[in-house]
């Protein structure tokens, strides 16, 4: 059973009925790995969602697995992000704690914007 964690985007365009990102979702069902999210993926998708959207949403991110964020997991965001900031390379925040979270649980991250996670630690599967 394989764990992952769901970017963002992910989450969004399975709510809007994205083939590709369904199709990935449903192998994982049939698997029976398991699909989390981080209280950053939430925030970002309540922020952009649409009204008539909102049930829909409830129902989706309520079957995810919640992956808590600890100060372990911040205090790795802040060094991630320092790390490419000396490098002259400025990632978003919700990014670097997304990232830092999928590599303390060993999840691989689903997300169609690999360019925004560019750590070799990172397990990465593009959908």
């Amino acid at each position: 059973m394989a764990k992952y964690l769901l970017d963002t985007t992910t989450i969004i365009d399975h709510l809007r009925g994205n083939k590709k990102v369904n199709s990935c979702l449903e192998k994982m069902g049939q698997r029976g790995d398991i699909a989390g999210c981080c209280c950053i993926n939430i925030v970002e998708t309540y922020a952009g969602m649409r009204e008539k959207e909102k049930e829909k949403t409830d129902r989706f991110i309520e079957s995810l697995y919640s992956f808590e964020v600890t100060k372990e997991i911040a205090k790795l965001a802040g060094e991630l992000r320092r790390n490419y900031v000396k490098k002259g390379k400025t990632l978003a925040v919700t990014d670097v704690i997304i990232a830092a979270t999928a590599i303390t649980y060993a999840l691989t991250l689903i997300t169609k914007n690999v360019e925004h996670y560019p750590f070799p630690e990172l397990e990465i599967e593009k959908v």
